[in-house]
């Protein structure tokens, strides 16, 4: 089976390939339902290309799953010389209406139906076959027995269907929540995640009197109003019907575990949601799944992947459901409060720093200190001692150069979050599940100084020097100072 990862930008779809994707999907501008993910643009193109290049084999799906109106179409059409210059295997659409543009202009790329075009059966999936369509990915309200069926009935036909990550609580996505409350609609890329708000009830007052119950009058009356706690004094007005109610916020889908049972199925492609989601995510994510899937595939043992798999829970996630593959009930679970972890991505590591780019920043840092301890040295002894105390309150201003050690490497960083020297680490690659680094096990340079840094964080340069031998691609995470065990912070939507 194929893992298929996202990728909001080029970053991610390099972090995609590298821990371990067979195929990333992407988005252009103003054509993807997550037009707020940074997306694709400009000459990016260029990276991509050699990005293809460093991982042959490797597959590149893009979105076009918006709904179209007339004057988007006309956009395509002026975007089309730009969008050629991107090597695309595959388009994922949902609105028929492009199908035959693409066809001609695209005539090597394959189309892949979107999971928001609902199709959940196999007669479906045999009208889009002769439509051109190569892959269905399938609507997330569909069981494994129901994908079964459809691979029995058209076994040409390829079958992708989504195992991680967040869902929405409407019918394949195809949510109203977002227009309706915020003018921003999903089906144009802008959904405001609504569902994932936090609520409280206003009451109404009521003028009429009747036989239904007060708490039933209230719901329908149109009179209930919703603030949400970030946005006070803002109210949404919410109408109760029969047999619904407006505010629903589903669990995260998690099938890491149930692979072996899509496999059964017939399912040709994994997929993982979250194109607006972080580099970190996107990793281990990634990761996991591929340990898992290495193992299904007799490559590791299920004992090897485990630890890999393990590892989810370090990544922001709610709590997690199986969604409709095996009982309906299982996706009407609903949860609230945001995506937590307890750990931070604090910095990427980047390429080894050798030869004449280490030794020209050692120089730098021994010229630094011995110009330092010179003009020391040339001070009046009061004021020598004078500023050797302020240097003990103020540590940063210390001039202090790196040794060379024996066995040890320099590598290029980018932090991100605060790093302090003075605690522990931890690295992530996608060839060991983590490693923890002591304070005496590393240092952070600035890279224009050539001395030691007591901390760094994001937009300082610098780089690190370790005893450790990093692979490509790896990552520092550390400890997030805010987070409480058991308690799911609102950090975000």
């Amino acid at each position: 089976m194929e893992l298929l990862s996202p990728a909001g930008n080029v970053e991610k779809l390099s972090y995609a390939y590298a821990y371990g994707a067979d195929a990333a999907y992407i988005g252009l501008k103003k054509f993807s339902l997550r037009v707020k993910a940074d997306n694709f643009y400009e000459d990016e193109y260029k990276k991509v290309i050699e990005l293809k290049n460093k991982y042959p084999g490797k597959r590149l799906h893009c979105a076009l799953n918006i709904s179209f109106h007339d004057e988007e179409i006309d956009a395509l059409k002026q975007n089309l010389d730009y969008f050629k210059q991107y090597p695309i295997d595959a388009f994922i659409v949902q609105d028929i209406g492009i199908v035959p543009l693409l066809q001609k202009e695209f005539p090597n790329a394959q189309l892949h139906l979107s999971t928001q075009a609902s199709c959940v059966n196999s007669e479906a999936v045999k009208m889009y076959q002769k439509l051109g369509f190569s892959r269905i990915v399938l609507g997330r309200e569909i069981s494994l027995d129901q994908i079964k069926r459809i691979k029995d009935s058209v076994p040409d036909m390829e079958l992708e269907a989504f195992v991680h990550g967040a869902m929405c609580i409407a019918y394949a996505g195809r949510c109203l929540m977002s227009a309706y409350l915020t003018g921003r609609s999903a089906q144009s890329g802008f959904c405001s995640h609504t569902c994932r708000w936090n609520f409280s009830v206003k009451e109404g007052k009521l003028t009429n009197e009747d036989d239904i119950s007060p708490a039933k009058k209230l719901a329908q009356s149109g009179l209930l109003l919703l603030e949400e706690e970030q946005r006070k004094g803002e109210y949404f007005p919410v109408f109760e019907g029969d047999d619904f109610t407006a505010i629903l916020s589903s669990k995260d889908l998690r099938m890491i575990d149930n692979l072996a049972d899509f496999k059964a199925a017939g399912v040709d492609s994994l997929k993982i949601e979250g194109r607006m989601k972080s580099v970190y995510y996107v990793a281990m994510v990634t990761r996991a799944y591929r340990k898992a899937l290495d193992a299904i595939e007799g490559k590791i043992t299920a004992e090897e992947a485990r630890p890999f798999i393990d590892e989810l829970e370090n990544v922001s996630h709610r709590e997690s459901t199986s969604g409709f593959y095996y009982n309906k009930a299982n996706a009407d679970e609903t949860t609230s409060g945001a995506s937590d972890s307890k750990y931070q991505l604090a910095a990427e590591i980047e390429d080894e720093i050798t030869g004449e780019a280490f030794e020209k920043i050692y120089e730098l840092g021994q010229k630094n200190y011995s110009d330092f301890t010179s003009a020391l040295e040339k001070m009046h002894p009061a004021a020598r001692e004078a500023r050797l105390k302020d240097l003990e309150i103020h540590t940063d201003r210390k001039v202090i150069p790196f040794e060379k050690n024996e066995g040890w490497k320099m590598y290029g960083m980018l932090p991100l979050n605060m790093i302090k020297c003075n605690e522990n680490i931890e690295f992530v690659s996608p060839d060991f599940v983590s490693l923890t680094v002591t304070p005496d096990e590393y240092f952070i340079i600035n890279p224009q100084t050539g001395t030691k840094l007591n901390w760094v964080c994001d937009g300082h340069p610098c780089v690190i020097y370790t005893k450790y031998t990093l692979s490509p691609a790896s990552l520092l995470r550390t400890l997030d100072p805010d987070y409480v065990e058991g308690k799911i912070r609102d950090t975000g939507r």
